[in-house]
């Protein structure tokens, strides 16, 4: 039972530590040897199992240790050094990476973010106008562009949205890189008509989502088409960002997509989510929008700010005002009813 007097905690999607089916499987592999650097079988079968899941027997699939490292290579691995990153101007890529993405020698190029997407108009307009401006040459020149699913508000690119973006990167010759660390949300959201398999038909490289999806650390990188990344455990390495023990991230990835774990562990951080912004409502708050997935957005007034934060762990996302706030309450694979109960109360 939670001890009552507990100040509740909804500030991340990554307090907990992991699924119980990967630290049992952690501790009957623990003592068996196995060799490094990803060659070992558990991760040769997550693989395998990730593969399947995309239907894509001939992808790439790589794991590092969290979203930035991931961010980080990947953009370097898939860039010319002329060359920058397109993002929402919310984008983690952007905001919450301290610059990781620069100091590798790549411009993030920020479009306006509309609700956390970036606007298919927005993103044609950018490259059109960047192929006819006289002084292209003295430019950073796009590249790539950046998506995350869900995106930094919990929102969610539709199917429509991304073949539109992934026509436009086509027809410009830029890769489209989509970023998963909450993809587990995504894939359990009944607001969510895009599928693994989409992802692999129609993005150059993209990861899945493990550190706030039900693993300890991880993610798993895809590229559905090896070919255009040559070498990509050699540039993992030089980034120093290849795991020795690669066997901790390829055991919780295989029980991940063992019998379907991967695309139900989000559905009650959802549905826990939906009751939130529920009850939220019906008590008279605001709410930036309505998210399809496990975060949620409140707008506050200032002068409520203390007595709520004696009470809950929360996290600070933006001034909506003068006077108000916007905060974001965060649930995840291991909230529990009776936190989410408590926490309406509270509200």
């Amino acid at each position: 039972m939670t001890d009552t007097n507990e100040k509740l905690n909804f500030s991340c999607d990554y307090l907990e530590g992991a699924h119980e089916r990967i630290l049992k499987r952690l501790s009957e592999t623990n003592l068996q040897k196995m060799d490094g650097y990803g060659y070992d079988p558990c991760s040769e079968s997550a693989r395998a199992r990730i593969r399947e899941a995309c239907s894509c027997p001939k992808a790439e699939v790589q794991f590092l240790i969290g979203g930035t490292q991931a961010n980080a290579v990947m953009i370097d691995a898939m860039l010319q050094s002329y060359q920058g990153v397109i993002s929402a101007s919310s984008g983690h890529v952007n905001v919450h990476e301290a610059g990781a993405i620069e100091a590798g020698g790549h411009k993030v190029l920020a479009l306006p973010q509309h609700n956390g997407k970036i606007a298919v108009s927005d993103l044609e307009r950018y490259l059109t106008d960047f192929e006819q401006d006289s002084n292209r040459d003295h430019m950073v020149m796009p590249g790539m562009v950046y998506l995350s699913q869900p995106t930094e508000y919990g929102t969610l690119y539709t199917l429509q949205e991304l073949e539109a973006i992934h026509d436009l990167c086509h027809s410009h010759q830029v890769k489209l890189y989509v970023d998963g660390a909450r993809l587990a949300y995504a894939l359990a959201s009944p607001a969510n008509d895009v599928t693994l398999l989409d992802l692999a038909r129609l993005c150059d490289a993209f990861y899945i989502g493990g550190t706030k999806c039900g693993a300890l650390i991880g993610e798993a990188v895809v590229v559905p088409e090896p070919d255009t990344i040559p070498h990509l455990f050699t540039i993992i390495k030089q980034h120093g960002a290849l795991l020795a023990k690669g066997r901790l991230t390829g055991i919780q990835f295989d029980e991940l997509f063992r019998d379907g774990l991967y695309f139900t562990i989000g559905k009650s951080a959802v549905d826990y989510a939906g009751q939130i912004q529920k009850a939220l409502t019906e008590k008279g708050y605001r709410l930036l929008f309505e998210s399809p997935t496990n975060q949620v957005y409140l707008i506050v007034p200032d002068d409520k700010l203390p007595a709520l934060g004696e009470a809950v762990v929360y996290s600070f996302w933006e001034k909506y005002d003068e006077a108000h706030t916007v905060i974001r309450l965060s649930t995840s694979w291991a909230s529990t009813q009776e936190e989410v109960e408590r926490l309406i109360s509270i509200l």
